[in-house]
């Protein structure tokens, strides 16, 4: 059974103990709204149109870059109601640690949870300034880019991510 913090119980970390994700690597992301609410817009004939939440969503993940010189974005795609994307980290100043050891030493601005922190923050500010209605699911989904191959696999799925929307596992009806 899971330890209780402040007496409610802790939920355990989905993410890869021996990894620090603010090593350089490339890493797929996926960021659900708020009970997967449809938010961001909807799917026409294979197509993503935008709600004006939707065109923030997406011009905020463009900013990233702006704000993180240590980071390429990859393949991006806003959907009705979680947006997929590649974060690509490049060490300015790697460190000299071998993997698994210190698995908690870079917590700081240049991981993949402080990136996606950041956005989803940036992204609730701009809604909230407009006087939109949104929000997101606590979390974010990922995994670690391990290979070209992987990289070519989910960069197509993201591209084609809209033409399958109807067999989306994220899908919910409005």
């Amino acid at each position: 059974m899971n330890e209780k913090y402040q007496k409610q119980y802790r939920i355990p970390s989905a993410r890869l103990q021996t990894w620090d994700y603010g090593w350089e690597g490339k890493y797929f992301i996926t960021i659900c709204t708020k009970d997967k609410l449809h938010y961001f817009g909807k799917i026409l004939n294979g197509k993503m149109i935008l709600s004006n939440i939707g065109v923030i969503a997406n011009l905020m993940w463009y900013e990233i870059r702006n704000h993180q010189k240590n980071v390429e974005l990859g393949e991006f795609v806003v959907m009705p109601n979680h947006a997929h994307g590649i974060l690509i980290l490049n060490n300015i100043n790697p460190l000299s640690v071998a993997p698994g050891q210190q698995r908690f030493q870079n917590q700081g601005k240049n991981t993949i949870s402080s990136i996606s922190g950041s956005y989803k923050s940036a992204m609730t500010k701009h809604c909230n300034r407009l006087d939109f209605d949104f929000g997101w699911q606590t979390r974010f989904y990922d995994r670690i880019i391990r290979d070209e191959t992987s990289f070519q696999n989910i960069s197509n799925y993201i591209i084609n991510n809209p033409m399958n929307w109807e067999k989306d596992k994220f899908i919910k009806d409005e």
